[in-house]
């Protein structure tokens, strides 16, 4: 296979700075950084898994940066699919990225299977691939552009009549087990949802506090990604499984704020080693700032996110949300407004809400003018710098 390039839509590669802050980041998966309760949720889930399958468990913890060709190519991503874009991706060179999903981790794992010693691809296997994950996201207290993940693939290599082919019954049973493990008791459900590596792909949520969520991805594991590591798919098959492993811990353990997972206040580091329910600990005031700013067409919440993280670095823990309040096209513009936030046709006007608020201290008010101006200045690009409202509400 062609070793491939960035997309030549992309834009300029990721800064040495900015990369080094990413790679610098804990993985909350690893225990060699310390225990937490994410590393709960994958050791559960596999116990219960090697259990019911009695497969050889191969646990695969890779660098975060990876080929182009094994995030998206080997697995199946059209040369034009959207995941591509930098607006998703975050590329290190012309050859490699940070990894987008931990599934980059299973094609260098699967061709090992296929070319190690011995009878390696022999019987069945459990391949365990965890770690942080990068992407462009929004901000709130549900998303991180860091999130943790685990790709669960079980791969089994059958000898002439000694067992059948993996059917949909044993990826039902596959997700009744990772369900009723994480979130003992819940009702779940699963809808269609393709991915270019599995066929009958499935999205499976779950029903928790009254609410419908998301909580994994799974399907049959594609013959072309089989095919593409060197194995047969005529003699091999699998189940392929993605979790979002900040999610769930949230979910098991009643976490209201995504940030609280990377808390250093002792009240809340000290009940992140289990999976026992959250207790809240005493809230700190919020702090709300409106800003008033010419962006590009384009421009979403998620892009607006990554602007804001990239430019806060460290200091992005301090805000629990921005929030498109308005948006307003060129030509529905006042010219006050127009000549106010140095605005064109090529822009559009939002008006959005910055919400302030730290896990473990409260903000003054200077240190929240001071973010509000940082913010504004990455986010705004008219011609003139002049925010809508200096606004604190309680």
């Amino acid at each position: 296979m062609s070793h491939p390039v960035l997309p030549s839509s992309a834009p300029a590669l990721l800064a040495p700075a900015l990369l080094a802050r990413d790679l610098e980041l804990r993985d909350l998966t690893d225990p060699a950084y310390g225990r937490h309760a994410v590393q709960r949720v994958v050791d559960e889930v596999v116990a219960a898994l090697g259990r019911a399958w009695r497969s050889d468990v191969v646990i695969e913890r890779a660098h975060p940066i990876v080929s182009i060709e094994d995030n998206y190519d080997r697995l199946g991503y059209a040369e034009d699919a959207a995941a591509r874009s930098s607006r998703y991706s975050r590329y290190v060179s012309e050859t490699c990225m940070l990894r987008t999903h931990t599934s980059a981790v299973i094609p260098p794992l699967l061709r090992r299977l296929s070319h190690g010693r011995g009878d390696r691809t022999r019987g069945d296997r459990l391949c365990v691939a965890p770690g942080i994950t990068y992407r462009r996201d929004s901000i709130d207290r549900l998303h991180t552009g860091t999130p943790h993940q685990v790709d669960l693939w079980r791969i089994v290599e059958h000898e002439e009549g000694a067992m059948a082919p993996l059917t949909r019954d044993d990826l039902d049973e596959m997700i009744r087990i990772v369900v009723a493990t994480i979130l003992p008791g819940t009702t779940w459900r699963a809808t269609t949802s393709r991915h270019p590596y599995t066929e009958h792909g499935l999205q499976v949520d779950a029903h928790v506090r009254g609410a419908w969520v998301e909580v994994l991805e799974c399907g049959m594991v594609a013959p072309h990604v089989l095919a593409a590591a060197g194995l047969d798919p005529a003699r091999v098959d699998g189940l392929a499984m993605g979790l979002g492993l900040d999610r769930l811990v949230m979910l098991r353990k009643g976490i209201p704020d995504i940030r609280l997972l990377r808390a250093n206040d002792p009240r809340i580091t000290d009940q992140l080693v289990d999976l026992e329910p959250y207790t809240s600990v005493s809230s700190h005031p919020v702090v709300r700032r409106d800003l008033s700013i010419a962006v590009a067409l384009d421009m979403d919440d998620e892009l607006l996110g990554d602007k804001v993280r990239d430019a806060l670095g460290p200091d992005a823990d301090s805000i629990e949300a921005i929030e498109v309040v308005a948006e307003t096209a060129y030509a529905d513009l006042p010219p006050v407004a127009i000549e106010r936030l140095g605005i064109d046709a090529g822009h559009k006007n939002l008006l959005v809400r910055v919400v302030l608020r730290c896990v473990d201290r409260t903000l003054t008010d200077a240190e929240a003018n001071h973010l509000r101006d940082r913010i504004y200045l990455a986010i705004h690009e008219g011609r003139h710098h002049q925010w809508a409202s200096n606004r604190d509400e309680p």
